[in-house]
């Protein structure tokens, strides 16, 4: 048995959590060392795009508007 068998995977197609790959790898998040951490999948990534979101907007902004912009 691999490593990932024992890990949980969040399956984006139907909503579920399984441990073990059961999911293609397009509708399979993971793995996560635990059921809670796939069931809370959906959130971290939400959470961490708008972190890179933000990430982003504060490396674009040098503090000058453009100058197509008036």
């Amino acid at each position: 048995m691999s490593d990932g068998d024992n890990k949980w995977y969040f399956d984006l197609s139907t909503g579920e959590v399984t441990q073990g790959k059961n999911a293609s790898w397009d509708n399979r998040m993971g793995p996560y060392d635990s059921e809670v951490e796939a069931r809370n999948a959906l959130n971290v990534a939400k959470n961490r795009n708008k972190a890179a979101d933000a990430a982003e907007e504060a490396e674009e902004d040098w503090g000058v508007k453009p100058s197509w912009e008036k």
